[in-house]
């Protein structure tokens, strides 16, 4: 039984947008692993920018940063 944990932001990420993931996730085990859909099992997790960090500080202080060139 495949498992798959998916984590992003949570910022402008549509029910549809998920569902698609899910979909073509699901369909790419069954078609490259051949595992059956029936027993895929995927959570999406989104986590707020506040409680996301990389580069010693949080996701929502990055994303407001000037981007380098």
């Amino acid at each position: 039984m495949p498992f798959v944990s998916i984590r992003i932001t949570r910022e402008g990420n549509t029910a549809e947008q998920k569902a698609q993931v899910i979909r073509e996730v699901t369909e790419t085990l069954e078609r490259v692993l051949h595992k059956p859909p029936h027993l895929t099992h995927i959570v999406i997790e989104e986590i707020d920018t506040d409680n996301w960090g990389y580069a010693g500080q949080t996701t929502t202080v990055v994303r407001q940063l000037p981007l380098e060139a």
